[in-house]
């Protein structure tokens, strides 16, 4: 059964997510601890005909004896977090896969600023390939890979938590169904109505509340667009539940609380608030991982403002699993959320044809950085200023479109 579902999963990802073809040089990005499952992708992607294929592997016991035992300025200048290589795939239009597969608690013991400053090397080290995502001109995707530490850490008292947590997958990717592809694009219109109605409804203002504390507001520009994955060539995110967009990052005001832990380059961090005043963070606090919060808010001048907002259905396929995965890409879908850093130019009208210093002025992050966390909570409740008035867009945790 798992063999079955692995192989759905590399079909639904190569073919439909990514849409390879012979032509396509593909570039697949995964942790050492997968190899194995890399290796099924390699082997499928030749079939299709792929000739050109990349494998870019991280090796987390390195990562964390490189962090451990060199300064900030030995880790900026460390070729094992170069991503230049990721610029040459770009330049010949390589679809990129990104395979996440945690290691729970493996940085516990490394210091913020340096698993902070490995991350930005990797980010800044790959501005060919960001603007080129961001214009919507490379297929990637990025998609969970089980591993057994990481299962072990979900499923603590599950005698099998690898078969476990790929059933539990199965479920969430639709890959227990007969035709998964044929299942996500008839998911995806359901996405695509409710940004339709987004979008018609020419938000100018969004205003949230929950009885965790979050209690902000948030402009959107006259420009701005709802997106989701419905929306262009290849499917960004496995599982896809969001609906979202990109906020004037000089407008947020208020409170946030996060309702999920989020990890950051193995770090993790719970129970934290972050407070805005003219879309900055001017306060913040978390029960852990504070010193790794710090560092995301000052990666760089524009990373303590936001660059998206999303919406996701309290009551949907992933949280009511009832687990917190700890996984920002499974996480996310499981829950509202926004993120600090880069917005998208895919959310303002015709911002794939706009220069950046445009973008800049309809009020679209340029940050180097996009770290999301998540907000979502049953009783959340979200209004809206639109051309209809205030009205009610979620409320109980869900869309009430």
């Amino acid at each position: 059964m798992v063999i079955e579902m692995q192989e759905k999963y590399i079909e639904l990802l190569l073919k439909r997510c990514l849409k390879v073809n012979q032509k396509t040089p593909l570039f697949i990005s995964y942790n050492k601890i997968i190899y194995e499952f890399v290796k099924k992708v390699q082997k499928y992607a030749e079939s299709l005909g792929v000739k050109d294929i990349y494998l870019d592997e991280t090796d987390s016991n390195l990562v964390h004896y490189t962090l451990e035992n060199y300064s900030l300025e030995e880790i900026e200048r460390c070729a094992l977090f170069n991503a230049s290589v990721w610029d040459e795939y770009a330049k010949k239009d390589a679809a990129f896969l990104m395979l996440d597969s945690n290691i729970p608690h493996i940085m516990d013991d490394i210091d913020a600023s340096k698993v902070a400053c490995a991350a930005m090397v990797r980010s800044k080290t790959k501005p060919v390939y960001k603007e080129r995502q961001l214009k919507g001109e490379i297929a990637w995707c990025i998609a969970c890979v089980p591993n057994p530490l990481w299962a072990k850490d979900l499923f603590k008292d599950v005698k099998d938590p690898v078969n476990k947590f790929w059933h539990t997958l199965g479920k969430i990717c639709y890959l227990d169904e007969e035709d998964p592809i044929l299942f996500w694009n008839q998911e995806l219109m359901k996405r695509k109505k409710v940004q339709d109605k987004l979008n018609a409804l020419e938000i100018t203002k969004l205003y949230y509340k929950n009885n965790l504390g979050t209690d902000f507001e948030v402009e959107l520009g006259p420009e701005h667009l709802w997106s989701s994955a419905s929306s262009g060539k290849w499917i960004v995110n496995m599982p896809s539940y969001e609906v979202f967009t990109t906020p004037n990052y000089k407008s947020t005001n208020g409170v946030i609380y996060a309702s999920k832990p989020l990890l950051y380059a193995g770090k993790e961090i719970t129970d934290f608030y972050l407070k805005f005043a003219n879309g900055k963070v001017v306060d913040f606090d978390a029960k852990m991982g504070k010193d790794i919060l710090k560092e995301i808010i000052a990666s760089d001048e524009y990373s303590a403002f936001l660059g998206e907002v999303a919406l996701v259905n309290y009551d949907s396929p992933i949280s009511n699993t009832n687990l917190v995965f700890k996984s920002t890409l499974i996480d996310e879908n499981a829950s509202c959320h926004v993120a600090l850093g880069s917005g998208f130019n895919e959310c303002i009208k015709n911002g794939e044809e706009k220069s950046s210093k445009e973008l800049l002025k309809l009020g679209v992050n340029p940050s180097n950085n996009h770290v999301d966390f998540m907000i979502g909570t049953k009783d959340l409740l979200i209004e809206a200023d639109t051309n209809k008035g205030r009205i009610t867009i979620m409320k109980d945790g869900n869309i009430v479109l």
